[in-house]
């Protein structure tokens, strides 16, 4: 719809308001104003990876999971069908006069933070540690979610604006002090292109400060940056009583009055809380003015009109719950779930042969778990399959499965009136020593890595304390292991654990609804796993900085300085690729690739830059461009990968974008060119030098 004649409409439409009505229109639980045809309207509903906590919904993989598929094509696809039950989900409860929360059109996703380092509990929900990767995968989940027709499908939200990451337990107080250089190298590259090249209709503020700014109430964020900078003719939102922190916590005002003004004043239009309630308090101490309200409810009508709300044309008005919940978005669930899981170590014992096995034991307090499969922010599939569900489907009466869940999550007894810790360690020793097999699913869940519990969550989480697995699932780790049987270590987990035991191990992050049937098909080799890891696992939290410091330095791949337990873009497959006659210029990188193997595969081709003599570039190479590909056996491609401009741009030190010079190496592959990368794949990427002056 046109820019100009939507906001004209919503111009129209505020000035038919009574100030004292326009002001309501700014809290997120806005009243309906029955005389001029506007109803109720809720604008807090979650989409991260799937309509969430609004009764049934496809629940596809968490967001984390989503990023290491690194397919941007079914990425968006699956954003498409995000869209689509919500519509049809609105649309059934408008129907019922229902218009409560989590029942609207503007979807408080996607979470487009730096998972710069992995004890923030809610990296989980982000698309991980590198702003190319992020930028990408968010723009192509914005353009799925908010659709190509003439009004939006849904309105998407990029959260949390910014350099937002951690301490959850501090982050109402917390002052995220930031370079210029990394503010600009990292923290915000996501936003700018959902902004830019999205068209992303909402923009989210974080809880922190930002250089002591408030987020929420950031002139520097808000209006320099999103507004004068990048253009941005949306709606901002406050992250959940963020504003009150103002005041109660940040100290930078001394009233919810003048909370409310900051906000106001520096363009957060919509309050997620209840500190705009005093708005027109406000405007009596002379703090805000009738314009700025009026400015604020504007915007929000006119993501309305563009979501075709008061408006009886609208193509996506159809939709109804019989759109929701099918076996096509189920199918898609499944895809996105095989496409996530990263491989991370085999020693051969992968894939299982089902003609060799005749006893498999499926272990682990994540074996049965459907909050192993779900992640946070999630919705209630009608259609879960555990892991073990998954492994009994696919083997039938092929093998005998034997399964014990050897200890809990967390807990370290299963029965309150056990007089011993570990009390169902022995059955599951047991089990292993009868196996021929074992499948060991250990891992975390949103009660153990998420966000800090406040009255919108569900658990009492947060920040992880170390990289290792709870005590009770270390102490089974060790026992299965000493019971002498292989064992394939599955991981359900959305960030980095230093995990390094069993014959194999398969990182299935959050995989959804469907991560038990993908596992099976992995597990049993009816496909290869093509996932690569979208941030790095190290070995301990001694080789990192402070959490507390958002300086880059040794953070992330871009800048770590030591070898990684599993590096970024890392991840094994049960064929091989071949790389040849890679080719650059300014425009795109050319590579031809191979399957080389003896099964059909995906294979993520990954390219990634490093200026010759640019002081300010990173210190590793960065990536650039990637795409997945699949091949059959002996099949080969030429593949073609775009470059943006960006790609031969540095942040210099007072965070200026600049060109990096003229003479650049990539490197084309399947993994970063790092040492570690090069140890655990066997293969270095190709080099292709690459001169602008020629």
């Amino acid at each position: 719809m046109d820019t100009k004649l939507v906001y004209e409409r919503a111009e129209k439409l505020v000035a038919q308001m009574t100030l004292e009505e326009a002001a309501s229109q700014l809290r997120y639980d806005a009243p309906g104003i029955e005389r001029l045809g506007i109803p109720a309207y809720n604008w807090w509903n979650e989409a991260l990876h799937g309509v969430a906590r609004n009764g049934t919904a496809t629940v596809f993989p968490q967001a984390i999971g989503l990023a290491a598929m690194f397919d941007v094509e079914m990425l968006e696809e699956i954003a498409d069908v995000i869209a689509t039950q919500a519509r049809a989900k609105y649309n059934a409860n408008s129907a019922e006069g229902d218009r409560d929360i989590y029942k609207g059109l503007t979807m408080w996703s996607p979470n487009v933070n730096i998972f710069r380092d992995p004890r923030w509990g809610r990296g989980h929900e982000t698309y991980g540690e590198d702003p190319y990767l992020t930028s990408r995968m968010g723009v192509a989940f914005v353009k799925g979610l908010q659709g190509k027709g003439m009004y939006l499908k849904a309105a998407a939200c990029a959260k949390h604006f910014a350099v937002h990451s951690g301490p959850e337990a501090e982050r109402h107080r917390f002052d995220a002090v930031v370079s210029r250089k990394d503010l600009r190298e990292t923290y915000l590259p996501a936003f700018e292109a959902l902004v830019r090249e999205a068209g992303v209709e909402a923009v989210m503020g974080a809880y922190n400060r930002v250089n002591g700014e408030p987020a929420c109430g950031s002139p520097t964020l808000l209006k320099k940056i999103l507004r004068e900078e990048w253009g941005f003719n949306g709606h901002v939102v406050s992250d959940c009583w963020a504003i009150a922190d103002f005041h109660s916590h940040h100290h930078v005002t001394d009233t919810p009055t003048e909370s409310a003004a900051m906000a106001l004043e520096n363009g957060c239009d919509l309050n997620c809380g209840n500190t705009y309630l005093v708005m027109l308090q406000a405007l009596q101490e002379g703090l805000v003015t009738e314009q700025q309200i009026r400015l604020a409810a504007t915007r929000l009508m006119a993501t309305r009109i563009r979501l075709g709300m008061f408006d009886g044309d609208c193509e996506y008005d159809k939709l109804s719950i019989l759109d929701n919940d099918t076996d096509d978005h189920h199918a898609l669930a499944y895809r996105a779930a095989e496409s996530s899981m990263v491989l991370l170590k085999n020693d051969g014992v992968l894939p299982l042969s089902l003609g060799e096995i005749k006893t498999i034991g499926v272990i682990g307090p994540n074996a049965d778990a459907v909050p192993a499969l779900e992640g946070n922010y999630h919705g209630t599939s009608s259609r879960y399959i555990t892991f073990l569900d998954g492994i009994r489907q696919a083997v039938g009466s092929k093998a005998r499965i034997l399964y014990a869940p050897g200890s809990g999550t967390k807990q370290d007894r299963t029965e309150n009136l056990s007089q011993f810790p570990h009390d169902r360690l022995a059955e599951a020793v047991q089990v292993a020593k009868h196996s021929d097999v074992v499948v060991l699913c250990v891992g975390l869940d949103e009660t153990i890595e998420g966000e800090e519990g406040d009255t919108g969550n569900a658990y009492f989480s947060g920040d992880k304390v170390d990289l290792e697995l709870p005590a009770p699932q270390r102490a089974l780790v060790d026992a299965i292991l000493r019971a002498g049987t292989p064992v394939v270590t599955v991981l359900a987990c959305g960030s980095a654990l230093r995990v390094e035991e069993g014959n194999a191990i398969l990182w299935a992050g959050y995989p959804g609804q469907a991560g038990g049937a993908a596992l099976a098909r992995i597990l049993f080799g009816q496909v290869s796993p093509s996932g690569k890891l979208p941030v790095t696992f190290y070995h301990g939290l001694e080789e990192l900085p402070p959490f507390e410091d958002y300086g880059m330095e040794n953070r992330t791949y871009r800048y770590f300085c030591k070898d990684a337990l599993y590096p970024f873009g890392y991840g094994l497959s049960y064929s091989s690729f071949s790389f040849s006659n890679a080719s650059a210029s300014r425009k795109q990188v050319k590579v031809k690739v191979r399957n080389t193997g003896l099964m059909d595969a995906g294979q993520v081709v990954q390219v990634y830059i490093r200026p010759e003599g640019c002081a300010d570039a990173p210190p590793n190479p960065s990536l650039c461009a990637f795409t997945k590909v699949h091949l059959k056996a002996g099949e080969e491609k030429m593949v073609e990968l775009p470059l943006d401009e960006r790609a031969f741009t540095v942040v210099d030190q007072q965070g200026q974008r600049v060109k990096a010079g003229k003479r650049y190496r990539l490197f084309v592959g399947a993994s970063q060119p790092d040492q570690r990368s090069v140890q655990l794949t066997g293969q270095k990427p190709l080099e292709v030098e690459l001169d602008l002056e020629e």
